[in-house]
C-alpha cells in the first residue's frame, strides 16, 4: 500500500447504521498510514441513525466536522437510510455534495445514498444502482443516470454505488482493491472474517426484491 488518503463519511439524521459502519470496518482495516477517516454532517456533533423504518430514532454517531469546517476530502462515503427522503430536499446537503464531489478522487454510496448523489446531477451520464426495495426513490432523482436493477454494486469511473445495506461491504472491498490492490482487499476480508462477494453483477436479492417493489408500486 502506498496511497495516503482522507475519507469523509457523511452523516445525516436517519442514516442506516450498517450502510455506514460496514464499509467503515473495511476501510478502517486499510490502516491509518493509508487512510484517515472522519465523520462529517451538516452540523458537528451527535447525529441519530435510523431504527428500522422509524426515522432518526436510533443510536447517535459523532460528526467530527460540519459541512463548513470539513477538511479537503479525497474520498466520500454516502450511506442511505430512512433519512434520505428528507435529505434529497435539503439544499445544504446537496450543495455540499456538489462542491466536495467535484474534487474528490473517489465517491462511494450505499443503498439510497445514490439517490442523494443523483439529485445533485453528478451521476448524470453514469451507471449506478441502489436499494432494490425503494429503487424508485433513486430513479426519480435523475433520468440521466443509467440505473442498473440487478447489481451488487456498480463501478463507473470514480463512482462506486451499491445495492442495499450489506452490499456496501462488498463494494468497499472492491474500491479498496482498486486503490490499494487485490491482495490488500483479500487480506481485509480474511481479517474481518467476511465472505467477499467479488462479482458485482451477482445480485441474489434483485429478482425477489424488484418483484416486491413493483407489486407495492415502488418501482
Amino acid at each position: 500500500m502506498s496511497q495516503s488518503l482522507k475519507l469523509g463519511a457523511i452523516l445525516f439524521p436517519g442514516f442506516e447504521m450498517l450502510d455506514l459502519y460496514g464499509p467503515l470496518e473495511m476501510f478502517g482495516a486499510v490502516g491509518k498510514e493509508n487512510l484517515e477517516i472522519c465523520m462529517v454532517a451538516e452540523h458537528a456533533g451527535p447525529v441519530h441513525a435510523s431504527l428500522g423504518a422509524d426515522g432518526p430514532t436510533g443510536p447517535q454517531s459523532m460528526a467530527d466536522y460540519s459541512f463548513s469546517s470539513a477538511p479537503e476530502l479525497d474520498m466520500l462515503l454516502m450511506p442511505g437510510g430512512a433519512g434520505t427522503r428528507q435529505e434529497i430536499d435539503n439544499p445544504v446537503m446537496l450543495e455540499f455534495l456538489r462542491a466536495r464531489c467535484a474534487h474528490a478522487k473517489w465517491i462511494a454510496t450505499v443503498c439510497t445514498g445514490s439517490a442523494l448523489l443523483a439529485k445533485t446531477g453528478l451521476l448524470d451520464g453514469h451507471r449506478a444502482t441502489s436499494n432494490k426495495q425503494v429503487f424508485a426513490l433513486a430513479t426519480q432523482q435523475s433520468a440521466q443516470v443509467t440505473w442498473v436493477e440487478a447489481a451488487r454494486w456498480v463501478e463507473d469511473d470514480r463512482f462506486f454505488t451499491s445495492s442495499g445495506v450489506t452490499a456496501g461491504m462488498d463494494m468497499s472491498l472492491a474500491l479498496i482493491a482498486r486503490i490499494w490492490g487485490e491482495e490488500a482487499a483479500t487480506q481485509i476480508a480474511k481479517y474481518t472474517e467476511y465472505t467477499w462477494q467479488r462479482d458485482a453483477d451477482h445480485d441474489p436479492f434483485a429478482s425477489e426484491l424488484n418483484a416486491l417493489a413493483r407489486k407495492l408500486g415502488m418501482v
